[in-house]
Protein backbone atom coordinates (compact mmCIF):
# COMPACT_ATOMS: atom_id res chain seq x y z
CA UNK A 1 0.00 0.00 0.00
CA UNK A 2 1.08 3.42 -1.25
CA UNK A 3 1.85 6.45 1.33
CA UNK A 4 -0.56 8.96 1.04
CA UNK A 5 -3.44 5.96 0.56
CA UNK A 6 -6.35 6.12 1.88
CA UNK A 7 -8.46 3.65 4.22
CA UNK A 8 -11.94 4.25 6.29
CA UNK A 9 -13.19 1.81 8.70
CA UNK A 10 -17.07 2.81 9.77
CA UNK A 11 -18.13 1.34 13.32
CA UNK A 12 -22.15 0.59 13.20
CA UNK A 13 -21.91 0.36 17.34
CA UNK A 14 -25.34 -0.11 19.35
CA UNK A 15 -24.94 3.26 21.00
CA UNK A 16 -23.47 5.18 18.61
CA UNK A 17 -21.73 4.93 14.41
CA UNK A 18 -18.41 6.28 14.22
CA UNK A 19 -16.60 7.11 11.22
CA UNK A 20 -12.55 6.94 10.93
CA UNK A 21 -10.50 7.84 7.57
CA UNK A 22 -6.85 7.11 7.89
CA UNK A 23 -3.58 7.49 5.31
CA UNK A 24 -0.71 4.86 4.93
CA UNK A 25 2.63 7.42 6.57
CA UNK A 26 5.42 5.35 6.31
CA UNK A 27 4.04 1.56 6.77
CA UNK A 28 1.81 3.32 9.66
CA UNK A 29 -2.09 4.17 9.81
CA UNK A 30 -2.67 8.04 10.59
CA UNK A 31 -6.11 9.38 11.65
CA UNK A 32 -7.00 12.32 8.97
CA UNK A 33 -10.61 12.75 9.91
CA UNK A 34 -12.98 10.87 12.73
CA UNK A 35 -16.48 11.79 12.90
CA UNK A 36 -18.83 10.27 15.27
CA UNK A 37 -22.43 10.23 16.30
CA UNK A 38 -24.64 9.19 18.79
CA UNK A 39 -27.72 7.06 16.53
CA UNK A 40 -28.41 4.61 20.36
CA UNK A 41 -29.63 2.30 17.73
CA UNK A 42 -29.50 -0.41 20.37
CA UNK A 43 -31.97 1.42 22.24
CA UNK A 44 -34.51 0.94 19.48
CA UNK A 45 -35.05 -3.06 19.61
CA UNK A 46 -38.43 -3.46 20.60
CA UNK A 47 -39.26 -6.88 22.36
CA UNK A 48 -39.70 -9.02 19.62
CA UNK A 49 -35.97 -7.84 18.71
CA UNK A 50 -36.94 -5.43 15.81
CA UNK A 51 -35.55 -1.95 15.23
CA UNK A 52 -38.64 0.34 15.17
CA UNK A 53 -38.67 3.09 12.51
CA UNK A 54 -37.23 5.79 14.71
CA UNK A 55 -34.06 4.05 15.13
CA UNK A 56 -33.42 2.90 11.80
CA UNK A 57 -34.91 6.54 10.51
CA UNK A 58 -31.41 7.86 12.24
CA UNK A 59 -28.96 5.58 11.31
CA UNK A 60 -29.74 6.04 7.60
CA UNK A 61 -29.51 9.83 8.28
CA UNK A 62 -26.17 9.25 9.84
CA UNK A 63 -25.11 6.87 6.83
CA UNK A 64 -26.26 9.41 4.23
CA UNK A 65 -23.78 12.04 5.82
CA UNK A 66 -20.86 9.60 6.01
CA UNK A 67 -21.65 8.09 2.72
CA UNK A 68 -21.29 11.44 1.04
CA UNK A 69 -18.00 11.64 2.71
CA UNK A 70 -16.87 8.46 1.27
CA UNK A 71 -18.38 8.73 -1.65
CA UNK A 72 -14.95 9.17 -3.61
CA UNK A 73 -13.41 5.63 -1.57
CA UNK A 74 -13.15 2.60 -3.89
CA UNK A 75 -14.83 -0.60 -2.13
CA UNK A 76 -11.33 -1.71 -1.10
CA UNK A 77 -10.93 1.27 0.66
CA UNK A 78 -13.71 0.92 2.87
CA UNK A 79 -15.07 -1.49 5.61
CA UNK A 80 -18.05 -0.92 7.25
CA UNK A 81 -18.98 -3.11 9.99
CA UNK A 82 -22.30 -3.72 11.94
CA UNK A 83 -22.21 -5.52 15.16
CA UNK A 84 -24.76 -6.60 18.04
CA UNK A 85 -27.81 -4.90 17.54
CA UNK A 86 -27.86 -5.88 13.86
CA UNK A 87 -27.10 -9.29 15.00
CA UNK A 88 -30.28 -9.24 17.24
CA UNK A 89 -32.16 -7.11 14.42
CA UNK A 90 -34.47 -9.57 13.12
CA UNK A 91 -35.54 -6.84 10.58
CA UNK A 92 -31.40 -5.93 9.83
CA UNK A 93 -31.82 -6.56 6.20
CA UNK A 94 -34.57 -3.52 5.92
CA UNK A 95 -31.81 -1.22 7.59
CA UNK A 96 -28.81 -2.76 5.80
CA UNK A 97 -30.81 -2.99 2.28
CA UNK A 98 -31.02 1.34 2.51
CA UNK A 99 -28.00 1.67 4.92
CA UNK A 100 -25.76 0.18 2.52
CA UNK A 101 -27.40 2.70 -0.81
CA UNK A 102 -26.94 5.47 1.03
CA UNK A 103 -23.64 5.16 2.72
CA UNK A 104 -22.28 3.48 -1.21
CA UNK A 105 -20.36 0.92 0.32
CA UNK A 106 -21.44 -3.05 1.89
CA UNK A 107 -21.86 -3.09 5.06
CA UNK A 108 -21.34 -6.38 6.89
CA UNK A 109 -22.86 -7.75 9.84
CA UNK A 110 -19.93 -9.60 12.01
CA UNK A 111 -20.10 -12.08 14.48
CA UNK A 112 -19.37 -11.74 18.28
CA UNK A 113 -15.58 -13.05 17.85
CA UNK A 114 -14.93 -11.29 14.89
CA UNK A 115 -15.59 -8.71 16.91
CA UNK A 116 -13.66 -9.36 19.70
CA UNK A 117 -10.39 -10.01 17.46
CA UNK A 118 -10.93 -6.94 15.53
CA UNK A 119 -10.67 -5.10 19.09
CA UNK A 120 -7.79 -6.68 20.06
CA UNK A 121 -6.25 -6.12 17.44
CA UNK A 122 -7.11 -2.29 16.89
CA UNK A 123 -6.13 -1.72 20.75
CA UNK A 124 -3.06 -3.97 20.26
CA UNK A 125 -1.83 -1.60 17.18
CA UNK A 126 -1.20 1.33 19.20
CA UNK A 127 0.29 -0.30 22.05
CA UNK A 128 3.72 -0.69 22.25
CA UNK A 129 5.37 -3.47 20.32
CA UNK A 130 6.08 -5.95 23.00
CA UNK A 131 5.40 -9.84 22.08
CA UNK A 132 5.79 -11.37 25.55
CA UNK A 133 3.73 -9.00 27.20
CA UNK A 134 0.09 -11.11 28.09
CA UNK A 135 -2.61 -8.66 27.70
CA UNK A 136 -6.87 -8.22 28.68
CA UNK A 137 -8.55 -6.15 26.50
CA UNK A 138 -12.07 -5.63 27.62
CA UNK A 139 -14.66 -3.41 25.55
CA UNK A 140 -17.99 -2.32 26.90
CA UNK A 141 -20.40 -1.63 23.91
CA UNK A 142 -24.02 -0.73 23.48
CA UNK A 143 -25.47 -3.99 23.48
CA UNK A 144 -22.21 -6.47 23.75
CA UNK A 145 -19.47 -6.33 26.12
CA UNK A 146 -15.78 -8.56 24.80
CA UNK A 147 -13.20 -10.07 26.49
CA UNK A 148 -9.60 -10.85 24.83
CA UNK A 149 -6.90 -12.15 26.70
CA UNK A 150 -3.66 -12.42 24.35
CA UNK A 151 0.00 -12.19 24.16
CA UNK A 152 1.73 -9.28 22.08
CA UNK A 153 -0.36 -8.62 19.23
CA UNK A 154 -2.04 -12.30 18.87
CA UNK A 155 -5.26 -12.93 20.79
CA UNK A 156 -5.49 -16.59 21.95
CA UNK A 157 -8.93 -16.50 23.96
CA UNK A 158 -12.42 -13.85 23.36
CA UNK A 159 -15.93 -14.07 24.30
CA UNK A 160 -18.57 -11.73 22.92
CA UNK A 161 -21.19 -11.35 26.35
CA UNK A 162 -24.53 -10.55 25.46
CA UNK A 163 -24.78 -7.02 27.19
CA UNK A 164 -23.93 -3.69 27.06
CA UNK A 165 -24.24 -0.36 28.21
CA UNK A 166 -27.80 0.37 26.50
CA UNK A 167 -29.26 -2.75 27.46
CA UNK A 168 -27.68 -2.85 30.97
CA UNK A 169 -29.42 0.74 31.05
CA UNK A 170 -32.98 0.20 29.70
CA UNK A 171 -33.20 -2.86 31.79
CA UNK A 172 -31.99 -1.70 35.37
CA UNK A 173 -32.20 1.78 35.23
CA UNK A 174 -35.60 2.02 33.61
CA UNK A 175 -36.30 6.05 33.13
CA UNK A 176 -32.89 7.21 34.29
CA UNK A 177 -33.50 6.16 37.85
CA UNK A 178 -30.01 5.33 40.04
CA UNK A 179 -30.53 3.47 43.02
CA UNK A 180 -28.54 1.22 44.97
CA UNK A 181 -30.94 -1.69 44.20
CA UNK A 182 -30.52 -1.11 40.50
CA UNK A 183 -27.23 -1.45 40.68
CA UNK A 184 -26.80 -4.11 42.61
CA UNK A 185 -30.12 -6.17 40.56
CA UNK A 186 -27.67 -5.48 37.59
CA UNK A 187 -24.23 -6.13 39.00
CA UNK A 188 -25.96 -9.66 40.19
CA UNK A 189 -27.10 -10.48 36.23
CA UNK A 190 -23.80 -9.60 34.61
CA UNK A 191 -22.23 -12.18 37.31
CA UNK A 192 -23.96 -14.87 36.52
CA UNK A 193 -23.27 -14.23 32.73
CA UNK A 194 -19.29 -13.56 33.41
CA UNK A 195 -18.95 -16.59 35.55
CA UNK A 196 -19.86 -19.21 33.09
CA UNK A 197 -16.46 -17.67 31.01
CA UNK A 198 -14.07 -17.27 34.10
CA UNK A 199 -12.45 -20.65 33.84
CA UNK A 200 -11.14 -19.23 29.97
CA UNK A 201 -9.19 -16.91 31.23
CA UNK A 202 -7.56 -18.27 34.63
CA UNK A 203 -4.39 -18.76 33.07
CA UNK A 204 -4.10 -14.83 31.83
CA UNK A 205 -2.30 -12.74 34.55
CA UNK A 206 -4.41 -9.53 35.05
CA UNK A 207 -1.27 -7.18 35.19
CA UNK A 208 -1.84 -5.53 31.93
CA UNK A 209 -5.67 -4.70 31.29
CA UNK A 210 -6.62 -2.68 28.81
CA UNK A 211 -9.62 -0.99 28.61
CA UNK A 212 -12.03 0.71 24.68
CA UNK A 213 -14.35 2.77 23.55
CA UNK A 214 -17.31 4.82 25.06
CA UNK A 215 -17.63 3.15 28.28
CA UNK A 216 -14.02 3.10 29.32
CA UNK A 217 -13.49 6.88 27.74
CA UNK A 218 -16.44 8.38 29.76
CA UNK A 219 -15.01 6.53 33.20
CA UNK A 220 -11.69 7.61 32.84
CA UNK A 221 -12.67 11.08 32.16
CA UNK A 222 -15.05 10.99 34.99
CA UNK A 223 -12.61 10.03 37.38
CA UNK A 224 -9.91 12.02 36.09
CA UNK A 225 -12.08 15.14 36.68
CA UNK A 226 -12.36 13.89 40.37
CA UNK A 227 -8.58 14.06 40.55
CA UNK A 228 -7.52 10.53 39.37
CA UNK A 229 -4.84 9.57 36.85
CA UNK A 230 -5.33 10.20 33.18
CA UNK A 231 -6.27 7.15 30.98
CA UNK A 232 -6.46 5.15 33.99
CA UNK A 233 -9.74 3.28 35.52
CA UNK A 234 -9.14 2.05 39.51
CA UNK A 235 -11.70 -0.57 40.85
CA UNK A 236 -11.68 2.18 44.00
CA UNK A 237 -12.49 4.98 41.16
CA UNK A 238 -15.42 3.47 40.08
CA UNK A 239 -17.22 2.52 43.33
CA UNK A 240 -16.74 6.03 44.55
CA UNK A 241 -18.59 7.29 40.78
CA UNK A 242 -20.88 4.71 41.47
CA UNK A 243 -21.85 6.10 44.90
CA UNK A 244 -22.29 9.34 43.67
CA UNK A 245 -25.00 8.63 40.78
CA UNK A 246 -26.71 6.62 43.26
CA UNK A 247 -26.50 10.36 45.62
CA UNK A 248 -27.84 12.03 42.43
CA UNK A 249 -31.09 9.08 42.30
CA UNK A 250 -31.43 10.33 38.55
CA UNK A 251 -29.63 10.71 35.80
CA UNK A 252 -31.14 14.18 35.03
CA UNK A 253 -29.26 15.90 38.28
CA UNK A 254 -25.97 14.17 37.23
CA UNK A 255 -23.52 17.08 37.15
CA UNK A 256 -20.26 15.45 36.63
CA UNK A 257 -17.57 17.53 34.68
CA UNK A 258 -16.50 15.44 32.11
CA UNK A 259 -19.88 13.16 31.45
CA UNK A 260 -21.24 14.50 28.34
CA UNK A 261 -24.67 14.73 27.96
CA UNK A 262 -25.29 11.76 25.78
CA UNK A 263 -23.12 9.26 27.93
CA UNK A 264 -25.83 10.46 31.08
CA UNK A 265 -28.44 7.96 29.61
CA UNK A 266 -26.13 4.60 29.55
CA UNK A 267 -24.05 5.25 32.69
CA UNK A 268 -25.65 3.48 34.77
CA UNK A 269 -25.32 0.14 32.73
CA UNK A 270 -22.10 0.74 31.95
CA UNK A 271 -20.50 1.21 35.36
CA UNK A 272 -22.34 -1.64 36.82
CA UNK A 273 -21.25 -4.04 34.02
CA UNK A 274 -17.58 -2.54 34.28
CA UNK A 275 -17.65 -3.29 38.25
CA UNK A 276 -18.88 -7.18 37.38
CA UNK A 277 -16.17 -7.17 35.48
CA UNK A 278 -13.62 -5.96 37.57
CA UNK A 279 -14.44 -8.08 40.63
CA UNK A 280 -15.21 -11.12 38.88
CA UNK A 281 -12.09 -10.95 37.11
CA UNK A 282 -9.65 -9.56 40.30
CA UNK A 283 -8.65 -6.49 38.23
CA UNK A 284 -7.40 -3.32 40.26
CA UNK A 285 -7.06 -1.04 36.96
CA UNK A 286 -6.86 -0.74 33.77
CA UNK A 287 -5.44 1.70 31.16
CA UNK A 288 -7.42 3.21 28.64
CA UNK A 289 -6.08 2.58 24.67
CA UNK A 290 -6.53 4.35 21.85
CA UNK A 291 -7.85 1.46 19.72
CA UNK A 292 -10.66 -0.03 19.02
CA UNK A 293 -12.53 -2.10 16.23
CA UNK A 294 -12.29 0.96 14.06
CA UNK A 295 -8.38 -0.08 13.91
CA UNK A 296 -8.43 -3.50 13.64
CA UNK A 297 -11.04 -3.29 10.16
CA UNK A 298 -8.11 -0.78 8.95
CA UNK A 299 -5.50 -3.18 9.32
CA UNK A 300 -7.43 -6.19 8.02
CA UNK A 301 -7.79 -3.68 4.66
CA UNK A 302 -4.38 -3.11 4.98
CA UNK A 303 -2.85 -6.64 5.01
CA UNK A 304 -5.73 -7.61 2.22
CA UNK A 305 -4.03 -4.45 -0.26
CA UNK A 306 -0.64 -4.95 0.57
CA UNK A 307 1.04 -7.88 -0.85
CA UNK A 308 3.97 -7.91 1.87
CA UNK A 309 1.74 -8.00 4.45
CA UNK A 310 -0.57 -10.76 2.72
CA UNK A 311 1.79 -13.53 3.95
CA UNK A 312 0.39 -11.56 7.66
CA UNK A 313 -3.44 -12.30 6.68
CA UNK A 314 -5.47 -13.67 9.24
CA UNK A 315 -7.38 -15.45 6.38
CA UNK A 316 -4.60 -17.48 5.57
CA UNK A 317 -4.45 -18.51 9.06
CA UNK A 318 -8.20 -19.05 9.32
CA UNK A 319 -7.62 -21.52 6.24
CA UNK A 320 -4.70 -23.84 7.44
CA UNK A 321 -6.83 -24.27 10.61
CA UNK A 322 -9.34 -25.58 8.99
CA UNK A 323 -7.79 -27.92 6.88
CA UNK A 324 -5.71 -28.92 9.79
CA UNK A 325 -9.01 -29.55 11.50
CA UNK A 326 -10.68 -31.11 9.06
CA UNK A 327 -8.40 -32.03 6.26
CA UNK A 328 -9.25 -35.00 4.17
CA UNK A 329 -6.34 -35.00 1.20
CA UNK A 330 -4.38 -32.37 1.72
CA UNK A 331 -2.54 -33.11 -1.70
CA UNK A 332 -5.83 -33.27 -3.53
CA UNK A 333 -6.64 -29.96 -1.97
CA UNK A 334 -3.77 -28.12 -3.04
CA UNK A 335 -3.73 -30.07 -6.52
CA UNK A 336 -7.28 -28.92 -7.28
CA UNK A 337 -6.14 -25.28 -5.92
CA UNK A 338 -3.45 -25.39 -8.61
CA UNK A 339 -5.37 -26.92 -11.55
CA UNK A 340 -8.17 -24.32 -10.86
CA UNK A 341 -5.41 -21.20 -10.51
CA UNK A 342 -4.33 -22.38 -14.07
CA UNK A 343 -7.78 -22.45 -15.73
CA UNK A 344 -8.11 -19.16 -14.32
CA UNK A 345 -5.15 -17.38 -15.50
CA UNK A 346 -5.70 -18.42 -19.05
CA UNK A 347 -9.25 -17.09 -19.22
CA UNK A 348 -8.01 -13.97 -17.44
CA UNK A 349 -5.30 -12.87 -19.60
CA UNK A 350 -6.11 -9.02 -19.08
CA UNK A 351 -6.41 -9.11 -15.89
CA UNK A 352 -10.14 -8.24 -16.04
CA UNK A 353 -11.10 -10.19 -12.70
CA UNK A 354 -9.43 -9.67 -9.21
CA UNK A 355 -6.56 -11.47 -7.32
CA UNK A 356 -8.78 -11.74 -4.73
CA UNK A 357 -11.34 -13.49 -6.67
CA UNK A 358 -8.18 -15.72 -7.64
CA UNK A 359 -7.39 -16.01 -3.93
CA UNK A 360 -10.86 -17.40 -3.11
CA UNK A 361 -11.06 -19.83 -6.01
CA UNK A 362 -7.77 -21.16 -4.56
CA UNK A 363 -9.18 -21.44 -0.68
CA UNK A 364 -11.92 -23.14 -2.15
CA UNK A 365 -9.96 -25.69 -3.97
CA UNK A 366 -7.93 -26.36 -0.74
CA UNK A 367 -10.79 -26.72 1.74
CA UNK A 368 -13.55 -28.64 -1.23
CA UNK A 369 -13.09 -31.53 0.44
CA UNK A 370 -13.28 -30.86 4.40
CA UNK A 371 -16.82 -32.32 4.81
CA UNK A 372 -15.89 -35.74 4.31
CA UNK A 373 -14.34 -35.36 7.83
CA UNK A 374 -18.32 -35.30 8.69
CA UNK A 375 -19.39 -38.04 6.50
CA UNK A 376 -18.59 -38.35 2.86
CA UNK A 377 -22.55 -38.60 1.63
CA UNK A 378 -23.18 -34.84 0.87
CA UNK A 379 -19.96 -34.00 2.28
CA UNK A 380 -19.94 -31.03 0.17
CA UNK A 381 -23.15 -29.83 1.70
CA UNK A 382 -21.14 -30.76 4.90
CA UNK A 383 -18.31 -28.69 4.04
CA UNK A 384 -20.77 -25.51 3.32
CA UNK A 385 -21.96 -25.74 6.90
CA UNK A 386 -18.10 -25.75 8.35
CA UNK A 387 -17.60 -22.54 6.42
CA UNK A 388 -20.99 -20.91 7.43
CA UNK A 389 -20.98 -21.50 11.27
CA UNK A 390 -17.29 -22.68 12.17
CA UNK A 391 -14.82 -20.48 13.32
CA UNK A 392 -12.69 -18.13 10.76
CA UNK A 393 -11.32 -15.11 11.78
CA UNK A 394 -10.75 -12.27 9.10
CA UNK A 395 -13.15 -13.84 6.93
CA UNK A 396 -16.03 -11.51 6.49
CA UNK A 397 -19.64 -12.79 6.33
CA UNK A 398 -20.30 -12.09 2.67
CA UNK A 399 -16.41 -13.89 1.98
CA UNK A 400 -17.73 -16.69 3.92
CA UNK A 401 -21.03 -17.11 2.07
CA UNK A 402 -18.81 -17.11 -1.35
CA UNK A 403 -16.71 -19.70 0.19
CA UNK A 404 -19.59 -21.97 0.99
CA UNK A 405 -21.91 -21.18 -2.21
CA UNK A 406 -18.15 -22.60 -4.04
CA UNK A 407 -17.86 -25.52 -1.78
CA UNK A 408 -21.36 -26.44 -1.88
CA UNK A 409 -21.81 -26.02 -5.71
CA UNK A 410 -18.25 -28.06 -6.73
CA UNK A 411 -20.19 -31.15 -7.77
CA UNK A 412 -23.58 -31.80 -8.72
CA UNK A 413 -26.47 -30.21 -10.31
CA UNK A 414 -26.11 -25.95 -10.59
CA UNK A 415 -29.60 -25.24 -9.19
CA UNK A 416 -28.23 -25.02 -5.46
CA UNK A 417 -26.41 -22.10 -6.47
CA UNK A 418 -27.84 -20.79 -9.40
CA UNK A 419 -28.86 -17.23 -7.61
CA UNK A 420 -25.38 -16.93 -7.22
CA UNK A 421 -24.20 -17.44 -10.47
CA UNK A 422 -26.95 -15.45 -12.15
CA UNK A 423 -25.95 -12.46 -9.94
CA UNK A 424 -22.17 -12.68 -9.81
CA UNK A 425 -20.41 -14.06 -13.05
CA UNK A 426 -17.04 -13.72 -11.12
CA UNK A 427 -18.35 -16.04 -8.90
CA UNK A 428 -19.70 -18.58 -11.77
CA UNK A 429 -16.56 -17.97 -13.54
CA UNK A 430 -15.00 -19.12 -10.11
CA UNK A 431 -17.24 -21.93 -9.60
CA UNK A 432 -16.93 -22.73 -13.12
CA UNK A 433 -12.78 -22.99 -12.43
CA UNK A 434 -13.88 -25.33 -9.13
CA UNK A 435 -15.83 -27.88 -10.85
CA UNK A 436 -13.13 -28.52 -13.87
CA UNK A 437 -10.43 -28.55 -11.87
CA UNK A 438 -12.16 -30.82 -9.55
CA UNK A 439 -13.26 -33.24 -12.95
CA UNK A 440 -9.92 -33.42 -14.39
CA UNK A 441 -7.95 -34.25 -11.13
CA UNK A 442 -10.99 -37.30 -10.44
CA UNK A 443 -7.94 -39.68 -10.33
CA UNK A 444 -6.35 -37.57 -7.52
CA UNK A 445 -3.04 -37.42 -10.19
CA UNK A 446 -1.92 -33.95 -12.02
CA UNK A 447 -3.84 -33.86 -15.56
CA UNK A 448 -2.47 -33.07 -18.45
CA UNK A 449 -3.11 -29.49 -18.84
CA UNK A 450 -0.85 -28.81 -21.98
CA UNK A 451 -3.56 -30.97 -23.77
CA UNK A 452 -6.27 -28.30 -22.76
CA UNK A 453 -6.73 -24.73 -24.11
CA UNK A 454 -9.39 -22.72 -22.67
CA UNK A 455 -10.68 -19.32 -24.09
CA UNK A 456 -13.02 -16.84 -23.04
CA UNK A 457 -15.57 -15.90 -25.55
CA UNK A 458 -16.60 -12.35 -26.59
CA UNK A 459 -20.00 -13.74 -25.26
CA UNK A 460 -18.63 -14.65 -22.08
CA UNK A 461 -18.47 -18.71 -22.75
CA UNK A 462 -15.79 -20.80 -22.21
CA UNK A 463 -14.70 -22.52 -24.64
CA UNK A 464 -11.97 -25.45 -24.03
CA UNK A 465 -10.37 -27.59 -27.09
CA UNK A 466 -8.68 -30.92 -26.27
CA UNK A 467 -6.11 -33.06 -28.38
CA UNK A 468 -8.14 -36.26 -29.98
CA UNK A 469 -5.19 -38.24 -28.28
CA UNK A 470 -5.98 -36.97 -24.73
CA UNK A 471 -9.95 -37.90 -25.77
CA UNK A 472 -8.36 -41.60 -26.19
CA UNK A 473 -6.02 -41.93 -23.20
CA UNK A 474 -8.48 -39.93 -20.61
CA UNK A 475 -12.17 -41.44 -21.71
CA UNK A 476 -13.32 -41.13 -18.14
CA UNK A 477 -12.13 -37.05 -18.03
CA UNK A 478 -13.46 -36.80 -21.40
CA UNK A 479 -16.72 -37.83 -20.09
CA UNK A 480 -17.26 -35.89 -17.62
CA UNK A 481 -16.03 -33.00 -19.73
CA UNK A 482 -18.61 -33.44 -21.81
CA UNK A 483 -21.29 -34.28 -18.80
CA UNK A 484 -20.33 -30.64 -17.27
CA UNK A 485 -20.85 -28.83 -20.56
CA UNK A 486 -24.36 -29.96 -20.60
CA UNK A 487 -25.24 -28.89 -16.82
CA UNK A 488 -24.41 -25.35 -17.83
CA UNK A 489 -26.41 -25.32 -20.88
CA UNK A 490 -29.17 -23.56 -18.48
CA UNK A 491 -26.51 -21.24 -16.71
CA UNK A 492 -25.90 -17.24 -17.97
CA UNK A 493 -22.89 -18.76 -18.77
CA UNK A 494 -21.56 -21.58 -21.25
CA UNK A 495 -18.95 -24.02 -21.94
CA UNK A 496 -18.40 -25.47 -25.11
CA UNK A 497 -15.56 -28.24 -26.31
CA UNK A 498 -13.88 -28.77 -29.36
CA UNK A 499 -11.63 -31.70 -30.27
CA UNK A 500 -8.60 -31.00 -32.50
Amino acid sequence: MKNGERLAAVDLGSNSFRLEISIMHNGHLQRVEYLKETVRQGGGLDADSNLSEEAMERGWQCLARFGERLRDFRPSQVSALATQTLREARNRQAFLNKGQQLLGHPIEVISGQEEARLIYQGVTYLLPRNVQEQRLVIDIGGRSTEVIAGTGRVSLEAVSLPFGSVSWSQRFFAEGKLSAKCFAKAEVAANAIIEEHLGRFSLYPRDHVYGASGTMGAVAQALSQLGGEKQIITREGVERLKAMLIEAQHIDNLQFAGLRDDRKPVIGGGISILLALMNMFGMERMQISEGALRQGALLDLVQRDDHDAKRRDIRQNSVASLIQRFGYDRAQGERIASVGQAIWTALNPHGQWSDDDLQTLQWAGQLHEIGVSIAYERFHHHGAYILHYGDCPGFLPSERERLANLIVGHRGKLKKVAAAIEQDASFAYQLMCLRLAVLLCNARKDPQLQALQWALQKDGSVAVSVSRDWTLSHPQSYYLLQEEASTWEKMPIHLSISVD
